[in-house]
């Protein structure tokens, strides 16, 4: 029945690689997964249950009057007891019943441990999932901001890494913003799945409780009651909570991974901000690396394990076994501060962003104007040319340009099939950039609703 397992611990995800952002701090967070703050809901539970159950007749009131007053917690004694009792909640309960005294047999009546332990999680998560809302808020007001001053910013759009259209680099905040956006709806959901306790007693039938003691825990906590439980609340909603977080650290993942390549020396479009006195190799004192996406690239590996681990606790034993509590004593933690840590990284990171647009436009025009193929082939079209006929007289064209470097557009020129449809001045539309970008605007708007 015991509860053994490891202790709830953080971990440390300062590198030397760019080291922790300046503003952040973890303390927030780890505050939450602290002995005093797990044992004070472990408390707050207890006292609760005692006050629905005075008011049910089942505890004298001023029996309820030295519970409030008295009720404590020793974390030194606990951990005393418990290297005897080896059970953590028998071990607490000892420890307050030695500061009540005689009245001290009316706590924890009627529950078990996962009551306590499963309900308190649940406020711990919530806590948690509060606090990443918050940073969510403040990496989605980073990306609305360079989104807005980047919404013009010409650049080349790319599919399978190779030049396809233009497009603009607010155009990429943009989409990062509205992934963003998901996320957090994500995480409103995944924290009222989770907001979820149970004070059923031994295997959920309330055989030695009354169920308006469950009631009324959880409303005071602001939690909902199980609709039905085992002797645990089910392990589907801490799967979802985790799997939720590693679908944010996977956004980040993939937004670090596009700031790698951007910053790639043949390409160099954008790059982290690189800080005086900063060092990017021990032997080659020219290297300007993307350390911190690299970081954040490997953490969501990590985050992503949290997950698989919260999904394996969900097939549980009959009513339950205990094999889901050494995880969750180490994924609710680690999960939490950990994705606290990235967000905090990635705003910070995007904040500082150097972006670079007349690379951009350097780079934009690296394929002598074979990215105008497809305005070139729908103006064929136009003037009555089969599909599969444009095709062919565009990609022969674009080909030689690739190959022989020559421009595309002088190609054109001299393409008898292709002036014998188009003019100059239809080439010229053609191959005006304006023609991709007319709808930035209305995409700003679906995206972020009215816009300057």
């Amino acid at each position: 029945m015991g509860h053994r397992g490891v202790r709830a611990r953080s971990i440390r995800t300062t590198t030397k690689e760019g080291g922790l952002i300046p503003r952040y701090s973890r303390a927030k967070m780890e505050a939450i997964w602290g002995p005093e703050n797990r044992y004070r809901k472990w408390l707050d539970i207890e006292i609760l249950a005692c006050e629905a159950m005075a008011r049910r007749g089942e505890i004298p009131e001023e029996s309820l009057k030295n519970i409030r007053e008295r009720a404590g917690f020793d974390i030194e004694r606990i951990d005393e007891i418990e290297t005897t009792t080896k059970h953590d909640v028998i071990a607490f309960l000892t420890s307050v019943t030695e500061k009540v005294g005689e009245d001290g047999r009316f706590i924890h009546m009627g529950l078990t441990s996962s009551d306590v332990l499963d309900t308190s999680l649940a406020v711990l998560l919530c806590e948690a999932a509060d606090i990443l809302l918050e940073d969510l808020d403040a990496l989605l007001a980073a990306l609305r901001k360079k989104a807005m001053a980047h919404r013009n910013t010409l650049m080349i759009g790319r599919s399978h890494g190779i030049h396809a259209e233009p497009i603009t680099f607010g155009l990429k905040m943009a989409l990062w913003y509205a992934e963003i956006q998901r996320n957090r709806e994500r995480m409103v959901r995944a924290r009222e799945t989770i907001a979820v306790g149970k004070i059923a007693g031994a295997v959920g039938t309330f055989s030695f409780i009354d169920p308006s003691v469950e009631s009324y825990v959880c409303g005071k906590l602001g939690l909902k009651p199980a609709p039905v439980s085992s002797q645990i609340v089910q392990r589907d909603r801490h799967a979802e909570f985790f799997t939720t977080l590693a679908i944010i650290a996977s956004s980040l993942d993939k937004f670090s991974q596009e700031i790698r390549l951007l910053q790639r020396t043949e390409v160099r479009e954008a790059e982290e901000y690189f800080s005086p006195g900063q060092k990017g190799s021990s032997a080659m004192p020219h290297k300007r690396n993307p350390v911190l996406s690299e970081n954040l690239s490997g953490l969501s590996r990590l985050m992503r394990s949290y997950a698989l681990a919260a999904l394996e606790d969900v097939a549980l034993w009959h009513e339950r076994d205990i094999s889901h509590s050494s995880v969750e004593r180490i994924i609710g933690p680690d999960a939490t501060i950990l994705l606290d840590f990235m967000l905090n990284r990635f705003t910070g990171l995007i904040e500082r962003l150097v972006v670079y647009p007349e690379r951009m436009v350097e780079n934009l025009r690296m394929t002598k104007g074979v990215i105008f193929s497809q305005m070139v082939l729908l103006k064929l079209i136009e003037k009555g040319i089969s599909r599969e006929d444009a095709y062919a007289i565009v990609q022969r064209n674009a080909m030689r340009s690739w190959q022989e470097g020559s421009e595309f557009k002088e190609l054109l020129l001299q393409d008898a099939e292709v002036l014998s449809r188009l003019n100059p001045e239809d080439l010229a539309a053609a191959f005006r950039v304006e023609n991709f970008l007319r709808h930035i605007d209305f995409i700003f708007k679906r995206v972020f609703g009215e816009v300057p």
